[in-house]
């Protein structure tokens, strides 16, 4: 762990972790695990995008900006709701862009970003032996392509997928607890 991360909105009462990553990095799967061990709401960001970018996705298209901007509002919607109800929450999210990563921070949820990086081969074979997922295996190089390096922002935490589930599962816990517990034991005190 990186002791000079740190989380945006560091007074918010509600708590954000963020999956991040290339589709096939593990997000979802991730994200599921993390929101069961800690009663935390999950959402995933693939079920916030329209049928039009789903079809598209599907058909081999990348989505542009301007797919995306709704996708990313009704996200942040969401969360802004969940901040309001003081729901803890997960999200799935692939936050390849740096101005998507930035909108979801101004929800105003204490937000840690836990990015899952791989080699762009280990990610293909996941994606190619998947089942059931709308986006076209095809679209993996336009998403490493697309990806914005997010290691110089400060709530961003690196977890690499090669040593597996239970490895990256870990390192997460610890990211998150050492983020959430601290807010934690400040409003028990």
């Amino acid at each position: 762990m990186d002791s000079n991360k740190t989380v945006s909105n560091p007074n918010a009462t509600t708590f954000l972790a963020i999956i991040m990553g290339v589709s096939g990095s593990g997000k979802s799967t991730l994200a599921k695990v993390l929101a069961d061990n800690y009663s935390f709401e999950y959402l995933d960001g693939d079920d916030f995008h329209s049928l039009e970018s789903r079809s598209l996705m599907a058909s081999g298209t990348p989505l542009t900006d301007a797919h995306r901007a709704p996708w990313v509002a009704a996200i942040k919607q969401r969360l802004q709701d969940n901040a309001n109800h003081v729901t803890h929450t997960v999200l799935a999210f692939s936050g390849l862009k740096q101005k998507h990563r930035e909108e979801l921070r101004s929800a105003g949820l204490k937000t840690v970003f836990l990015y899952l990086d791989g080699d762009k081969e280990i990610i293909q074979d996941r994606i190619n032996n998947r089942k059931g997922h709308f986006m076209a295996p095809t679209l993996l190089d336009s998403q490493f392509a697309s990806m914005e390096d997010p290691l110089s922002e400060p709530d961003v935490h690196l977890i690499n997928v090669r040593p597996g589930f239970e490895r990256v599962s870990q390192q997460a816990r610890a990211i998150i607890d050492e983020h959430f517990q601290s807010q934690e034991s400040s409003t028990v005190l």
